[in-house]
């Protein structure tokens, strides 16, 4: 029997929701909403796509939205006073700095100049060590890997006492899931395994998951041979392999997206999985969106 898909897009609607709900109920409350800024550098075509993205999203859900656009060669000097700004804005619950940055500007120190209790992307690394202690002292968890815990969970898959497996070792993805997978509470208390391109029996180690990230940028990494049945995959791998005529002009050519999964043969095997795209992608956008809500109400002090 085919896996049942884990559909990032439906999943995330549900949560967008609850934030809208949410916002709409503070506002009447305390008359303040969840305010986001995202700064973008330059105009790179990938960039400006996620972020106008961000802000439909944020607009969408009731947000107050900066979208603070500056030429691609603005000295770094002048980005980090333009964050310090933002820092003491107190309308403003969420700074994003859209990367990658321009070369000649040092990106860790722009995350390392964004206020912590305003990193929403939970990059900062005061917020990765909240991470790593877990519990109450997380405040926002990485965009992505909270995303993956939340498919998780809404699929209602066990998660305590789980083999997990993580392929793929990066600050993004692999590492901060990992870390959230092996606290104790929910979507966690799991046994973590973090493989990576130095491993040895690579496939061994993925057929002994229950539950397998896949985030190794690599198409097709994951063969089905290298599946456990039943086993829930979550594939985080958006690979571009080619292009392809769109379904609604022939005359233009869309990229063809393919994951780190073999998905139309893991498929038969698994017993959840996530398709590409539809799966994890949706779900960044949405965790960012709900991590500036978290800001706002640790600022006034509600749950």
């Amino acid at each position: 029997m085919a896996a049942k898909l884990i559909k990032g897009t439906e999943i995330g609607e549900q949560i967008l929701q609850e934030i809208t709900t949410e916002v709409a109920h503070i506002k009447g409350k305390y008359g303040i909403v969840p305010g986001l800024v995202t700064i973008l550098v330059g105009q790179n075509p990938a960039s400006v796509s996620y972020v106008t993205l961000k802000i439909k999203t944020a607009h969408m859900l009731g947000f107050k939205e900066i979208q603070d656009n500056q030429p691609v060669d603005i000295s770094e000097k002048d980005l980090l006073a333009l964050i310090n700004k933002y820092n003491k804005d107190d309308s403003i619950h969420g700074i994003l700095v859209q990367l990658p940055l321009p070369k000649h500007i040092d990106e860790k120190k722009v995350i390392n100049a964004i206020d912590p209790d305003k990193d929403v992307d939970g990059f900062h690394p005061v917020n990765v060590g909240r991470l790593m202690i877990g519990g109450d002292e997380i405040k926002f968890p990485p965009c992505t890997p909270a995303g993956i815990q939340e498919l998780i969970v809404r699929s209602g898959i066990e998660t305590s006492g789980a083999e997990a497996v993580v392929v793929g070792r990066s600050n993004i993805v692999g590492k901060p899931i990992a870390n959230m997978l092996v606290q104790k509470g929910r979507g966690a208390d799991a046994t973590v395994t973090v493989v990576h391109t130095k491993t040895k029996n690579l496939a061994e180690h993925c057929k002994r998951a229950d539950i397998l990230i896949v985030a190794a940028g690599v198409p097709g990494l994951v063969k089905p041979e290298w599946i456990k049945p039943g086993a829930c995959v979550i594939d985080v791998g958006v690979n571009r392999v080619g292009e392809k005529p769109s379904k609604d002009d022939p005359k233009k050519m869309v990229p063809i997206l393919k994951g780190d999964v073999d998905f139309e043969a893991a498929k038969e095997i698994a017993g959840y999985i996530t398709p590409v795209p539809g799966g994890v992608g949706p779900m960044t956008i949405t965790m960012l969106m709900k991590n500036t809500l978290k800001s706002l109400k640790f600022k006034l002090g509600i749950q």
